[in-house]
């Protein structure tokens, strides 16, 4: 592997981007993308993506070309041992890939595997990040340079400093494109559930992708109980978070509406533009909201905005009170959750009384 050095690719290169998930990071990502478009404008920019992340890619004006291979089948897969199944995987994304001629690609997941996807696109630079990750860095022909910055969106966007790219050029913005008709959709959805877009709409997404996460539903009941009347209160979230809105909702002690499990990813993007503002914790939700221009007020325990949290205006934070914070672990090692749980309700209540009132 050559040492970093910084070499101008022709304007019209042929360049495949590789993050394959998850909700949020591919977001994150999406800042890359725009980047690289604005840097070269007459690349050809190709996209390799996993489901169901793939869906917020669709008519993004800074792709030419998604490749979707889901990674779903090899995680499984690989947990289980079943080698022949991950040959057999890894066979259709080489497939895939192959179709195509790359001259640069760029890993910004970091991953073993996206190291070897990387390497199967048979780009002759192949530009890797400074992760956490092992083993990466042994399918890259370089290495961006290492930097300081924990945040996540400034950490892959060293993947373009070896093309020449200027980081003080950066300007934070994700990118999701909705459909045309999106208006209409969002209109008869709310006509249906008896919401008034005219008024005020808090979104409330109570749960996220890792346990420790969460904020308890019960806590999301107490904060919103004194928000004024004429705010509409809706919870949004997957058909699993059904029974946790429902947790919120008998602590609530005032009217709501729960969307629970009724949306896409597209189509919650589309009720986010038409909302005031999204109570969440770190997860996705929290990302389509910054792309579609949605005021968010977040919750961090075991990860911190400073890595993971929207760079762009319009975004509030309330960060855990507690010692134990931003460890980054899925799972808490003292099995406790109490980052989050230290989180007091009231808080979170006079946040809202200042947004609202």
């Amino acid at each position: 592997m050559s040492k970093t050095t910084v070499t101008i690719p022709p304007k019209n290169a042929r360049i495949l981007l590789v993050r394959l998930s998850s909700i949020g990071d591919v977001l994150h990502t999406t800042a890359i993308a725009h980047q690289i478009k604005q840097y070269l404008p007459d690349c050809h920019l190709t996209w390799l993506v996993s489901p169901p992340a793939a869906t917020l890619l669709e008519n993004n004006p800074d792709i030419d070309r998604l490749l979707v291979w889901d990674r779903r089948p090899i995680d499984k897969a690989g947990a289980s041992l079943h080698l022949g199944t991950c040959y057999a995987e890894l066979k259709k994304a080489a497939e895939l890939l192959h179709q195509y001629e790359f001259d640069i690609a760029l890993d910004v997941q970091g991953l073993f595997l996206t190291g070897i996807l990387t390497r199967m696109s048979r780009a002759k630079r192949r530009i890797g990040i400074h992760e956490r990750h092992e083993g990466n860095s042994l399918f890259m022909s370089e290495m961006a340079p290492e930097i300081d910055d924990p945040h996540k969106i400034r950490r892959y966007l060293t993947a373009l400093r070896p093309l020449g790219y200027d980081p003080k050029k950066f300007r934070p913005g994700l990118v999701l494109k909705l459909k045309d008709g999106w208006q209409d959709y969002a209109r008869k959805f709310w006509q249906k559930h008896g919401v008034d877009p005219s008024r005020p709409i808090l979104f409330v997404n109570t749960r996220t992708t890792w346990p420790d996460k969460n904020w308890k539903p019960e806590y999301f009941g107490e904060a919103l109980r004194e928000l004024p009347p004429l705010v509409q209160i809706v919870f949004c979230g997957a058909p699993a978070d059904i029974p946790f809105v429902k947790t919120a909702q008998q602590n609530l002690f005032r009217p709501s509406v729960s969307i629970a499990g009724e949306t896409n990813l597209r189509e919650l993007a589309a009720l986010f533009k038409t909302g005031t503002l999204l109570l969440t914790g770190d997860t996705g939700p929290l990302y389509i909201a910054e792309a579609v221009g949605l005021s968010t007020l977040s919750l961090w325990g075991p990860t911190h905005p400073t890595i993971y949290g929207p760079l762009s205006a319009g975004h509030r934070f309330i960060i855990t009170p507690n010692e134990c914070r931003a460890c980054c672990h899925t799972h808490c090692k003292k099995k406790t959750n109490a980052c989050m749980d230290a989180i007091p309700p009231s808080v979170v209540a006079e946040r809202l009384r200042e947004i609202f009132y």
